[in-house]
């Protein structure tokens, strides 16, 4: 009895999908790109088709956009987890929930939770290291929204990802960092 309904509850269950697409949205606008577009140039740093239009006209750098896709940033899983179940957690995560979120959602509270999950996946599947193309394979909606003016508005007070990790989770980290020991 109890294989069969192992075997019953695992068949039913859907599987939770991973992100397809981005969607860069600025007011009424909106243009998708692939996550596996992105993938491609994280793991080449050269960029392809629409991928490579944006970026030449935001005059961006496939090289330095490839650099950030993988820099790495080595969190405890335990340490992570706690954080963004914390007040100070919800507070971060709300903040970044202004920018990223599931395509036409942006204020539905599963975005609260799809950040969380996309994170502690990422951290999980890169043993302990977290960049920023894994976070968005690991999201777990198929279409993902980035809000481009909320972002500039944190990117100016941020000025590389390392600050922004930094501005983001430095002081609580440390005091749960404390509690573990």
């Amino acid at each position: 009895f109890l294989i069969t309904f192992s075997l019953n509850v695992f068949i039913l269950i859907p599987s939770v999908k991973s992100a397809e697409q981005i969607y860069l949205v600025n007011g009424l606008f909106s243009r998708n790109i692939s996550i596996d577009s992105i993938e491609d140039l994280a793991n080449t740093g050269k960029a392809k088709g629409r991928l490579k239009n944006l970026l030449k006209l935001s005059n961006q750098s496939p090289e330095k956009l490839s650099e950030l896709l993988n820099q790495e940033f080595e969190l405890q899983l335990s340490v992570t987890s706690k954080l963004l179940y914390s007040t100070i957690g919800e507070v971060i995560i709300t903040r970044v929930a202004k920018i990223i979120y599931p395509f036409k959602l942006k204020e539905h509270p599963i975005r609260i939770p799809a950040i969380r999950s996309g994170v502690i996946n990422a951290i999980a599947i890169g043993n302990g290291k977290l960049t920023l193309i894994q976070f968005l394979k690991s999201y777990p909606n198929k279409n993902m929204s980035i809000n481009i003016p909320a972002l500039a508005k944190v990117l100016k007070k941020a000025e590389t990802m390392t600050e922004l990790i930094t501005f983001f989770s430095d002081s609580p980290l440390e005091g749960m960092k404390q509690e573990e020991n």
